[in-house]
């Protein structure tokens, strides 16, 4: 995944400078480029199967398997529609700018278009290239001001707009399999629709 990093930090809506950072070895970062670059590593590390355990190589594995399945169907204008109104408008753009408020209104144009679109990556198995590239904001936790260690921030990811409707339509998708064929375990509360934590006490 292609990353960039805004080379300021966030803080109670206030912009915040990035600071030198100390490294691992106890040396110091030089400069802004130098920061970043750190940061980048730290917060999006490449992914190295050397460092794989025995879980991510069988998974790793799987993954480069000939899938036996049949294809699933395609999506329907009410799943795009319905995918994008969950995001509101209110969400951040990621690199293009392209915010869901202006998706959404793109959608009421070209309904069928911006269907085909994710069919497309359906029917392909894939996710565009363009798509994984992210903006990331660092922002800074509190009481950290003074932290010369990279752990100081939090970062979000912006992604686009894109990518994020089919990102849903496929969760949807797949919470739908789940679900109704009872799948999830019972006792499984996090990130899970309409089970509230409160639930397991």
């Amino acid at each position: 995944m292609e990353r960039s990093v805004q080379n300021s930090g966030r803080q109670e809506g206030k912009i915040v400078n990035l600071t030198t950072l100390k490294k691992v070895d106890g040396s110091y970062t030089k400069d802004t480029a130098d920061t970043l670059k750190y940061m980048l590593e730290h917060f999006t590390p490449e992914d190295d199967d050397k460092d794989d355990d025995d879980v991510h190589r069988r998974a790793r594995a799987q993954s480069q398997l000939t899938i036996g399945t049949d294809d699933d169907k395609e999506f329907i204008v009410l799943e795009i529609r319905n995918a994008i109104e969950s995001l509101g408008n209110r969400k951040a753009p990621g690199e293009d700018g392209i915010t869901c408020e202006i998706y959404n209104r793109e959608f009421e144009i070209l309904p069928s278009h911006l269907t085909a679109i994710n069919n497309g990556c359906l029917n392909r198995g894939v996710y565009p290239t363009i798509w994984k590239r992210t903006k990331l904001i660092p922002i800074t936790k509190p009481g950290k001001d003074n932290c010369e260690d990279v752990t100081k921030f939090r970062p979000i990811s912006l992604m686009y707009t894109g990518g994020k409707v089919l990102e849903k339509v496929l969760i949807n998708r797949i919470n739908h399999h789940v679900f109704s064929h009872n799948y999830m375990h019972s006792n499984q509360f996090g990130f899970t629709p309409k089970r509230a934590q409160m639930a397991q006490s």
